[in-house]
């Protein structure tokens, strides 16, 4: 693939920002280098290559995955107004 100075113009537009004729030569260049690089990445056979999360290979650390309360009832309502038995008091509202 390769780009020209209409493309990079159009791509500076739709991106917002201002491009000058001089920049938008140079662009071309840089854009069309990065996008050989691409390809050429591209052509590398990775099949059979397993995805790596980091460069050393590590265990991921898991938590558990267990249902709980969390045991945090009484920090959750301890800067309520009003609580009675972990739940918040509430005034009651008639209309």
């Amino acid at each position: 693939m390769s780009v020209d100075v209409k493309t990079v113009k159009r791509v500076a537009h739709l991106a917002r920002i201002a491009v000058s004729e001089e920049d938008a030569e140079r662009m071309t260049g840089e854009l069309n280098a990065i996008l050989g690089f691409v390809e050429q990445l591209n052509e590398v056979d990775v099949s059979g290559v397993e995805p790596m999360t980091s460069v050393i290979p590590m265990e991921m650390k898991k938590r558990p995955d267990v249902v709980t309360d969390g045991n945090k009832a009484a920090d959750i309502v301890a800067n309520a107004p009003a609580t009675e038995e972990n739940f918040f008091l509430v005034p009651k509202v008639v209309e």
